[in-house]
């Protein structure tokens, strides 16, 4: 099943965000490679990375969940989990 996640950062967590930053930008990858990231991003503010938005694809919310458990962001306190917002939704197929 298809998601949108919009997860803003907690407040002043930039320095954290670019500690892991590494780490999670190369997890990503390895789930772009296997199709659960469709695609994702950072929000910016004032030239700042401020949260993240990703398009995912996951045989389930609970497969979903097991992998944010296990995310760089959310291991580390970057992420707002009581403010993260995760919506299903039918991404546009390419052509």
């Amino acid at each position: 099943m298809q998601y949108l996640i919009i997860a803003y950062d907690k407040k002043d967590v930039l320095n954290k965000r670019l500690e892991v930053r590494d780490e999670h930008v190369k997890g990503a990858r390895e789930f772009m490679k296997k199709g659960a990231i469709l695609n994702a991003g950072a929000f910016i503010e004032d030239e700042k990375m401020v949260g993240s938005t990703l398009f995912v694809d996951f045989p389930s919310r609970e497969e979903l969940d097991k992998w944010l458990e296990n995310e760089p962001y959310v291991k580390n306190g970057v992420w707002d989990m009581e403010k993260i917002q995760i919506l299903p939704i039918k991404v546009l197929p390419s052509e």
